[in-house]
């Protein structure tokens, strides 16, 4: 199978094909053979024990069974009221165009009015003005025992047969909306939408969900450390004194810097809650402190490669409480800084710039 297909073709597994197909097949010998069995015993040997339309019914029960047009209501009802249709038209309706195109509108209207909307019903009450079917008992036996045998052996063949579809994982809990507001869009949506849809509501808050998470993992499968760091990055030696460290946390309005040593490889990280010992000393009295920054850094230090992608940093900021991570290059050297509003940032990006060029 070609893994380019034409707009709007659907595309399955071999076993979902194969488990389709067959479903089909025992469903349509199973309506018949008890149709026809029925038919014989009830002694209405004037009527057909199966009709056309219930071929396309099968189409939409057994490969569409999460649309709304294959309903056990829309099927049975569409397929039923449009018969009824048909009749009606056959008997007060003398020819034979107007009369089919009479059935077919008023098959429509009816079944929207009845919420049972089912394609085949429209060809069911065309089949009637075709054969000029006047018989009431026609739309009850065969085209309602036929419909209700045929959702009957859909439900138990998707019952025995289909595996329940995975549930979406979020990729992130804190960028995809919750249930009260993706339902609320979706209602809006096909409020504004205006038309009926081929699927049903929990179907497409499913479909719009699992995409939701597909897409915001691309994106995080996408983005790598060096698209999204700063790379003007202030750091401390670890000769520094917590007097210039602290000053330089203030001017730049950061929350951490990076202690280096000389070949900018990354020995530590130092914070202004490390750098203030005691929050009730004075400002100007720990300013004037010489301890050098060696004495006050974290030495274990979380770093990422510049070439690491953005999805291996949300086990980093919401599972072990990192805020600032320094990005290093191959060398180990320092290179940049990542901080959870960069990854905010990157997630809430429009698709364009996902793969920013940051300076700053």
């Amino acid at each position: 199978m070609s893994a380019v297909q034409a707009a709007g073709s659907p595309r399955v597994g071999i076993a979902e094909w194969f488990r389709v197909s067959l479903g089909a097949v025992l469903g349509v010998a199973a309506v018949g053979a008890i149709s026809q069995w029925v038919e014989g015993a009830s002694g209405w040997t004037q009527l057909v024990w199966l009709v056309a339309p219930i071929g396309a019914s099968a189409v939409i029960v057994f490969a569409l069974p999460s649309s709304p047009l294959g309903r056990p209501w829309s099927v049975i009802g569409g397929n039923t009221l449009g018969t009824l249709a048909g009749i009606t038209c056959a008997l007060w309706i003398g020819p034979p165009w107007l009369a089919a195109g009479m059935a077919v509108g008023g098959a429509i209207a009816l079944m929207l009015q009845a919420r049972c909307l089912h394609p085949p019903g429209g060809a069911a009450a065309l089949l009637a003005v075709l054969t000029h079917t006047t018989d009431w008992r026609f739309a009850f036996m065969p085209v309602a025992l036929n419909s209700a045998l045929l959702v009957l052996c859909a439900l138990l063949w998707h019952a025995a047969t289909r595996r329940p579809h995975p549930a979406p994982q979020p990729a992130a809990d804190a960028v995809l909306p919750n249930a009260d507001e993706l339902s609320s869009a979706i209602d809006a949506a096909v409020a504004r939408y205006g038309e009926v849809l081929d699927i049903d509501r929990a179907t497409l808050r499913g479909l719009l969900e699992d995409a939701q998470t597909q897409a915001y993992q691309q994106r995080l499968d996408s983005v790598r450390c060096s698209d999204i760091m700063q790379r003007d990055v202030q750091t401390a030696l670890p000769d520094d004194s917590v007097t210039d460290a602290l000053h330089r946390l203030e001017e730049h309005g950061i929350k951490a810097l990076p202690v280096i040593d000389a070949q900018r490889q990354v020995i530590g990280i130092v914070t202004a809650a490390d750098l203030r010992t005691d929050p009730d000393a004075a400002p100007s009295a720990m300013r004037e402190s010489a301890t050098p920054v060696a004495a006050r850094m974290t030495r274990r230090v979380q770093v990422v490669s510049a070439a690491r992608h953005l999805s291996e940093l949300i086990p980093l900021f919401a599972g072990s409480g990192h805020h600032h991570i320094p990005v290093v290059d191959d060398a180990a050297r320092l290179v940049g800084m990542i901080t959870q509003s960069d990854v905010m940032r990157a997630l809430h990006r429009p698709a364009q710039q996902a793969h920013p060029d940051t300076t700053g």
